[in-house]
């Protein structure tokens, strides 16, 4: 379904006789938006927009967000319907082809993908290029960007079936890198993947399993991983994904343009989060402490943040942290974890955080990033892999976005304006009369 006009906007120019009629477009849901693009040759100005809170700057059948009622649809699934009852690869099939597989649709699939985790095995020179003390998101950044050097067979954007096997190979090798740069990170041995496992299975075993004995995959935390696959599998037009899109408008090959994803989503305002929650119960230190902290919180010159409560786009509870919060208290009873500090600390400043009318009436809900570091730390993996996990599951939406806007007609190389603030055109001086 493609946008469709809906009427008209007038802009006048305050002091001038000019005027210009924009299009008003209509969305199958969500704002209306007016196309500005016809704004400068019509009044000679352009739309001034930091951070693009308020501007559309593709149009996009994958994804949905309306932060005000909280809710979030892949294809216009609703997320808490895929995280119960559909895998990630269902979810990785919907956000590429647009419908939910059929069964032989997905086996066709998931055995398409299986036969791609491996890597062509003189990749793994390019880890001992690295530091042991390396960060992994360094490393994943790096050996995803030159996975161009060694598939040239799916680098030509502009043929579809090389673009498939691009996105089969990212979302099959993305696992196997991220663990291969943990493992290296540790000291361990590389594990191979296995084709006999699911995709989440796989990937738990390619972190966790030694050679030194055997590994048997647990359902619970394979499903809870599979659902923090699935929760962060796309989330619109964010930081990351714009980043993907505007590398992709250039024409660089996907490998490269999901390299770019990776740098933008190592940032802590990004992918950082659930780091950055972890760091914040340290410092809180025990259950104690939490009232004094929450004192500061509600005290707007301490500087002190609650983090992981509350998101940008949702001003109601984030849809994704409803099922998280039921698989961290899966994950907390499956490992049978009571007296951890860290975890118990957590436990209570949501319990408290959820019960204050500071943070209720301002819709300071958990979000999905305060449950999934809980998860991931209870499941022992260390915070510096979370990003990295963040990542893995990413892939599937940012090679779905590249993949959408490689396909729409008209398509455009991304060149945003700006408002120039310096110095107006003048004269060089000569290098001996400069004061």
């Amino acid at each position: 379904m493609s946008s469709t006009a809906k009427g008209s906007v007038t802009v006048t120019l305050d002091g001038s006789n000019k005027s210009a009629t924009l299009p008003l477009i209509q969305g199958s849901i969500g704002p209306d938006v007016f196309d500005i693009r016809k704004l400068y040759s019509e009044l000679g100005v352009f739309t001034f927009d930091p951070g693009y809170g308020g501007t559309a700057a593709c149009e996009s059948a994958i994804t949905y967000i309306d932060g005000d009622q909280g809710v979030l649809l892949y294809r216009g699934y609703p997320i808490e319907q895929l995280a119960e009852k559909s895998n990630f690869l269902e979810v990785s099939y919907l956000l590429l082809y647009g419908e939910l597989p059929t069964k032989e649709q997905l086996a066709k699939f998931d055995r398409g993908v299986t036969l791609h985790t491996m890597l062509h095995e003189q990749l793994r020179t390019f880890f001992n290029g690295f530091r042991r003390d390396a960060h992994p998101m360094a490393i994943l950044c790096g050996v995803v960007g030159a996975l161009s050097a060694f598939y040239h067979d799916s680098l030509d954007i502009s043929d579809a079936k090389q673009r498939e096997i691009a996105a089969y190979r990212l979302i099959a090798k993305v696992p196997t890198i991220a663990a291969w740069a943990y493992k290296y990170s540790i000291g361990q041995p590389f594990v191979y993947p296995r084709n006999d496992l699911s995709y989440a299975e796989n990937f738990l075993y390619m972190l966790n399993a030694v050679p030194a004995e055997e590994w048997k995959p647990n359902p619970i935390l394979s499903r809870a991983m599979d659902r923090i696959l699935v929760l962060h599998a796309d989330h619109e037009q964010n930081a990351s994904t714009s980043t993907v899109r505007l590398a992709g408008s250039t024409g660089a090959n996907p490998f490269a343009c999901i390299a770019a994803g990776i740098a933008a989503l190592w940032g802590p305002a990004h992918g950082g989060a659930n780091e950055a929650v972890l760091k914040m119960l340290d410092e809180i230190g025990s259950v104690e402490n939490i009232p004094s902290f929450i004192e500061k919180v509600k005290d707007k010159n301490s500087g002190v943040k609650l983090m992981g409560f509350g998101h940008r786009v949702y001003k109601n509870f984030d849809p994704r942290a409803k099922i998280m919060q039921a698989t961290c208290h899966e994950v907390l009873r499956e490992l049978g974890i009571k007296d951890e500090p860290l975890l118990d600390l957590a436990m209570e400043l949501e319990r408290i955080a959820l019960s204050d009318e500071y943070f209720v009436s301002r819709k300071l809900y958990p979000n999905v990033d305060f449950y999934s570091g809980i998860i991931l730390k209870a499941m022992g993996i260390p915070t510096h892999m979370f990003t990295v996990l963040f990542a893995v599951a990413r892939t599937v939406g940012w090679v779905s976005q590249w993949k959408e806007m490689i396909e729409e007609p008209g398509q455009r190389i991304g060149r945003p304006r700006q408002i120039y603030t310096g110095a107006t055109q003048r004269d060089v001086t000569p290098l001996d009369s400069r004061a």
